[in-house]
C-alpha cells in the first residue's frame, strides 16, 4: 500500500474516533452533553442515550411514531469507520426505560454491527475488512405481540465488541447506546413473552453463525464501571476511559449463544476490572478473557437461534405496560388521513406484517 493511502486510511480512522456509533433510525433521543452519542468510555452509562425525564418523547411539539405488534421494525445506525462487533436490541415500556434491569430482562434480538455494511475497501492497515467507511447498517426486529395498545414503548441499541480504536488493530472500544421512543398501536395480540434472537453473519462472515468482535461478547463488560474520564485542555484522548480491552480480533456469538455459557445475563458493573488511565497517553488495558471456540456452523436453516435453547434461567414475566395518549387502531392505518391522539402526534403508514422466521435470513447486498 502506497505512504499517500496507508496515511489517509489511518486519519479517517483517527478523526472519526470522536464521532463513534450511534442508532439512527427510528432516530434516537440524543443528548447535548456527548454531541449525541452515549458511550460508556465517556461517561454515559446508559441504558439510554439520555434519561427518560430529558426525552423529546415528554414534549407534545415532538411527533410521535406509531407502530404496530408484530411488525417488522427495521433499526438502523452508520458504520461511522469502525468495524466489528455485536447489537444489542431490547424493549420496555417507556416509564422502565432508565433501568438497566427491565432492558436486561426484555431482550428482543442480537445481530452483527456490520450485518449488512462495510468498509470502502476489503483491505486496510489494520486488516482485512477492517478499514474506514461509513455505510448504513441495519436489521429488523419483531415488535411484541404481548403490549396492549396504546402503550409508549422505549427501544435500547447497544453495540458492543467493536475494535481498532485509533488505528490500534488490537483494541476494543467500550459500550454505546441509545434509545427511541414509540407508541404500540393494533397488530396481533398475544400474552407470550418473546425470546432473544440471534442473528449472525457479518462482512467478514458472510452466511454464517458467527460475529467478527473484539474483547468481550457479553454486554456490561465494557461499562468501565462507575468511572468517567478526567478531560484535560488539548488531550483528546483524555476525553474516554477507551480503548476497554487490548485484545485481537475473533469471531463468535453473544454471550449466552456461545458454546462456552449457559445463560444469557449480562455482566454488572462489578464484573468490569478498574483499570487506570493516563490523560496523555491511550490507557492501558487487560488483556481480553479467552473466547470460546465457537461451534461448527449449523445447516442454513439453523442460523437464527432462539434463547431457549441456550438459557437456563428462570422465566420472567413481561413487564407491567402503561398507556400513552389515547389512540385507535385506526391511528396507524394511514399517516394522512388518521386523527392525532394528542397534539403534536402524527401517525406512521407502510407498516408490513411480516414475521422473523426461524432459519437463515438472507443477507442482503453489502454497501460499500
Amino acid at each position: 500500500m502506497h505512504l499517500s493511502t496507508t496515511i489517509a486510511t489511518l486519519a479517517a480512522l483517527v478523526a472519526s474516533s470522536a464521532g463513534h456509533s450511534m442508532l439512527s433510525n427510528p432516530p434516537s433521543r440524543g443528548n447535548t452533553k456527548w454531541w449525541g452519542t452515549c458511550a460508556a468510555g465517556a461517561g454515559c452509562k446508559g441504558p439510554c442515550d439520555s434519561p427518560m425525564a430529558d426525552s423529546p418523547f415528554n414534549s407534545i411539539y415532538n411527533p410521535k411514531r406509531y407502530i404496530e405488534r408484530g411488525q417488522e421494525l427495521e433499526v438502523g445506525w452508520n458504520r461511522l469507520n469502525h468495524p466489528g462487533g455485536f447489537v444489542r436490541l431490547a424493549m420496555v415500556p417507556f416509564n422502565e426505560s432508565d433501568s438497566w434491569s427491565a432492558f436486561n430482562n426484555n431482550v428482543l434480538k442480537y445481530t452483527c454491527y456490520e450485518t449488512n455494511c462495510g468498509p470502502t475497501t476489503k483491505e486496510s492497515e489494520f486488516g482485512e475488512n477492517n478499514g474506514p467507511g461509513n455505510a448504513p447498517c441495519s436489521t429488523t426486529v419483531t415488535v411484541p405481540k404481548n403490549i396492549p395498545d396504546n402503550t409508549a414503548v422505549t427501544l435500547q441499541w447497544v453495540w458492543y465488541g467493536g475494535g481498532v480504536y485509533y488505528a490500534q488493530p488490537d483494541t476494543s472500544f467500550g459500550e454505546y447506546y441509545g434509545c427511541s421512543d414509540l407508541i404500540v398501536v393494533g397488530g396481533p395480540s398475544s400474552d407470550e413473552k418473546p425470546e432473544a434472537t440471534f442473528q449472525g453473519g457479518d462482512i467478514s462472515n458472510p452466511g454464517t453463525d458467527v460475529c467478527k468482535y473484539w474483547g468481550s461478547n457479553k454486554v456490561g463488560d465494557c461499562n468501565f464501571g462507575d468511572r468517567s474520564p478526567t478531560p484535560v485542555d488539548g488531550d483528546l484522548l483524555s476525553q474516554s476511559l477507551e480503548p476497554c480491552m487490548r485484545t485481537k480480533q475473533t469471531t463468535g456469538r453473544p454471550y449466552g449463544f456461545d458454546s462456552g455459557s449457559n445463560n444469557a445475563q449480562p455482566a454488572t458493573s462489578q464484573d468490569m476490572t478498574p483499570v487506570s488511565h493516563s490523560a496523555s497517553q491511550a490507557p492501558v488495558t487487560p488483556e481480553a478473557p479467552a473466547t470460546p471456540e465457537a461451534p461448527e456452523a449449523p445447516a442454513a436453516d439453523q442460523q437464527v437461534y432462539s434463547s431457549s435453547e441456550v438459557e437456563t434461567e428462570t422465566y420472567v414475566p413481561a413487564p407491567v405496560y402503561s398507556a400513552a395518549a389515547e389512540a385507535s387502531s385506526s391511528d396507524v392505518a394511514s399517516a394522512s388521513t388518521a386523527a392525532a391522539p394528542a397534539p403534536g402526534y402524527s401517525a406512521v403508514a407502510d407498516y408490513t406484517d411480516a414475521h422473523v422466521e426461524a432459519k437463515c435470513i438472507p443477507r442482503p447486498k453489502y454497501r460499500l
